[in-house]
């Protein structure tokens, strides 16, 4: 039950960070137009240090590479197939804008700012665990400006392949592993005072900086929006708990089942796509929603509760990877 308890504990210290954002929103300290700066820098500078720092903290190894792909390539499938699922299954009903939202939220999940943190304490031996993170979060960021936004508007028009492909997301991604492959975390770890790598690594201490502010800053831009929030309106809507259960349970319960008996990935690596897929629903569900005025305040409902009831259906999904 280690990994129950593990997960449990690490769950509940990052939602305290919510703490911070929902006291100084109650107390109007924080406005709209600061939520949408945090949100800049959080999405133009923090995330692809995140990537950058997770890429060169490990050394290069040939096998990581290809575990890495096969992530990739699996994470992206899982997540098409249960879009698809959802969006056949319930496009008689895309009339109502609800059901569009629900799609999308049911599949895309904070599973870099907050799937990281959890990952990485769960599997503290696997130093690819925050890699596979920004893998995942990468997968999810093609489907957010293709599938995501056809399923939300049924519009092609909408739908963006260079956005899909051109974001910082990607950037960072693209990056992170070029220095991977250029093995600069060995550099870094096993070469001191040469070649001005003393320089480097000091740089690459200010990457990790920022990296770890990301999902503080992410966490408290929630607090603050939840200070916005009616509780009443919050909690009473049906929609938003059968998310929770889609998104915190169906979803990660889907991946399980699909890659529990696949030979050739290793466990660490099934573990880490399963926790990942029971990441909370992602801000992003809010962004497209607001972009495409679908329902913005089941949206950010949506968000807010499968954060907030994470600490139970995280955990609880973590009892799988004892199976």
């Amino acid at each position: 039950m280690q990994i129950f308890y593990v997960t449990l504990v690490s769950v509940i210290i990052l939602l305290l960070f919510i703490l911070p954002g929902f006291i100084l929103g109650k107390f109007k300290m924080i406005k709209g137009t600061h939520l949408k700066t945090l949100s800049t820098i959080l999405v133009y500078v923090l995330t692809p240090m995140m990537f950058i720092d997770s890429f060169t903290k490990v050394e290069f190894k040939t096998q990581d590479l290809i575990n890495m792909g096969y992530f990739f390539i699996f994470t992206l499938v899982l997540q098409i197939i249960f879009l698809m699922t959802l969006y056949f299954v319930l496009r008689k009903k895309y009339e109502d804008p609800k059901y569009r939202v629900f799609t999308i939220g049911s599949v895309m999940g904070n599973v870099g700012y907050f799937g990281l943190p959890i990952v990485t304490t769960v599997y503290p031996s696997l130093g690819l665990a925050a890699c596979y993170s920004c893998i995942f979060t990468a997968t999810m960021n093609i489907l957010v400006f293709t599938f995501g936004v056809y399923a939300l508007t049924e519009d092609k028009q909408y739908i963006s392949l260079k956005k899909a492909l051109i974001n910082p997301t990607l950037i960072g991604l693209a990056i992170g592993v070029i220095l991977y492959c250029c093995n600069v975390g060995y550099y870094i770890n096993n070469i001191e005072n040469q070649y001005g790598l003393i320089f480097i690594d000091k740089l690459m201490g200010a990457v990790n900086l920022l990296a770890k502010m990301s999902a503080p800053i992410c966490m408290i831009i929630l607090g603050a929006r939840l200070s916005t929030v009616s509780f009443k309106n919050l909690w009473t809507r049906p929609m938003v708990y059968l998310s929770v259960v889609f998104k915190g349970i169906v979803f990660p319960l889907f991946v399980f089942v699909v890659v529990r008996w696949l030979p050739f990935l290793d466990e660490s690596l099934k573990g880490a796509m399963v926790v990942l897929a029971a990441a909370p629903c992602g801000a992003i569900v809010l962004s497209l929603a607001e972009i495409h005025h679908a329902q913005e305040e089941l949206a950010a409902n949506t968000v807010l509760v499968t954060t907030l009831l994470s600490f139970i259906t995280i955990p609880l999904v973590s009892l799988l990877l004892y199976i």
